[in-house]
């Protein structure tokens, strides 16, 4: 559909869903971003049935759990590399045309690798080379979609959004791993990859119909030398923004490895195969999608929930890592899902909502740069202590870096704060909590 109407160039909304917040689903009341939801599900579900499908591929290659690691680490290099200049090009450019361009290339990629599949010829180092492809175009897709939430929902619905967008994420990988495991052991995984890659077609549908005059207004800022160093001088030099991001970086590279461990309990430790490494997505997707929607109703996300929530994530890996019986990990996956959704949501919409717009595009990539690109170092080392040592010490060991990185960015946000830990063991009365440093002097 032409994006020359008459609607573009409607004045911007000014109804008051879209000026005050309210309710779990309050941002779907804006037309562009139900677009950009429906468009997101379908090319979700796509996503996650070629996520699954490609790491039980690899595995069916190569039977090494490293090689899995090694694509996930293929996927994420560029980020790691070349994120930082993804922020910038979404800062420069229009991120709608932006996005137009990125989603047809992602579509294009998932195509590529179900023909090299159907036609019987796909080799373990062609799903190299289009998963780094697939992170090439990342680079730039993150940060500008992350970016265009606030020009459809504006500021007081950005909270909101970003979580139903986690919502969205999960809700289709409940149905995305499903799908892949029926299509692997009945038709094959070709059919799997040829699906992702025309479900991008939604999304492309989507952005095209959208009434940019109903967009709040975007800060494009115009070329010039010193943006990438810009953007790192303003979040060094600023607490809210550097210790979630630190956090979400040692979570993201050690403790986010689940294509690894996953794979390896269904097919190592349980033996249960394909079907069961679908099963093992599907809970860990039930338990993200409720901490999605938990994280929706909230109206605000302080960094002590952040910190907390990264603690119990590290702590609940551990345990699963011991769990002696399918059913036991199973079931502790539930929560792994809610606890590491969010964390991921907290560090999210803390460093959206306290960057300056002018530089949003710099900083989340910056985000995402650590928090996926950190894969690329974190995958490897893992995959490698899960062959070398077995599975259940590399979740562990993932676990402990989470954990150590949750308590050690606690102590920094409670000493830049001037906070320290006091502890009460009256009845009725908190046992443990921060509070100001002039309040325990007074106490005492």
């Amino acid at each position: 559909m032409s994006t020359g109407s008459g609607a573009d160039s409607a004045p911007a909304p000014t109804s008051t869903h879209e000026s005050k917040p309210g309710g779990t689903f309050s941002s779907l009341k804006i037309r562009n971003y139900r677009l950009f939801a429906t468009g997101a599900v379908i090319s979700n579900t796509g996503t996650w049935m070629s996520r699954i499908t490609q790491d039980w591929l690899v595995l069916s290659l190569t039977g090494s759990a490293t090689a899995v690691g090694i694509t996930t680490a293929l996927q994420f290099l560029p980020m790691l590399l070349f994120g930082l200049y993804g922020g910038v090009i979404a800062d420069r450019l229009p991120k709608r045309k932006l996005l137009l361009v990125s989603q047809a290339a992602l579509g294009l990629c998932g195509i590529a690798l179900a023909v090299l599949t159907l036609s019987g010829v796909v080799q373990v180092w062609h799903v190299y080379l289009i998963a780094f492809l697939l992170g090439m175009v990342t680079v730039v897709d993150n940060p500008a979609r992350q970016a265009f939430v606030s020009e459809m929902v504006g500021p007081a619905q950005l909270r909101n959004a970003v979580s139903l967008n986690s919502a969205n994420f999960q809700s289709a990988r409940l149905v995305g791993p499903a799908v892949a495991g029926v299509l692997i052991t009945s038709v094959g995984s070709g059919w799997a990859f040829m699906f992702n890659g025309l479900s991008f077609l939604a999304p492309l549908v989507g952005l095209l119909m959208m009434r940019t005059g109903e967009l709040h207004k975007a800060v494009v800022i115009p070329r010039a030398k010193g943006q990438l160093r810009e953007g790192l001088r303003y979040v060094s030099g600023r607490p809210e923004l550097i210790w979630p991001i630190v956090l979400v970086g040692f979570v993201g590279t050690f403790g986010f490895n689940f294509p690894i461990w996953l794979t390896a309990f269904a097919d190592e430790i349980f033996h249960g195969g394909a079907g069961m490494y679908s099963f093992f997505n599907i809970l860990m997707a039930a338990g993200s999608l409720a901490g999605a929607l938990l994280a929706a109703r909230r109206r605000s996300s302080r960094l002590r929930m952040l910190v907390a929530a990264g603690t119990a994530f590290g702590v609940l890996e551990i345990i699963a890592s011991m769990a002696p019986s399918v059913w036991i990990f199973a079931i502790l996956l539930v929560p792994i899902g809610m606890i590491g959704l969010t964390t991921n949501i907290s560090a999210n919409t803390s460093v959206q909502m306290a960057a300056d717009p002018a530089m949003r595009g710099r900083v989340m990539s910056l985000y995402m740069m650590v928090f996926a690109g950190g894969t690329p170092v974190g995958a490897p080392i893992v995959g490698w202590i899960s062959d070398a040592y077995g599975v259940r010490t590399g979740m562990a060991v993932g676990g402990a870096f989470s954990l150590v990185a949750a308590l050690g960015v606690g102590f920094m946000l409670a000493r830049v704060g001037g906070l320290r830990l006091k502890v009460d063991l009256r009845p009725g009365r908190p046992h443990v909590r921060f509070v100001p440093r002039e309040q325990l002097a007074t106490a005492a």
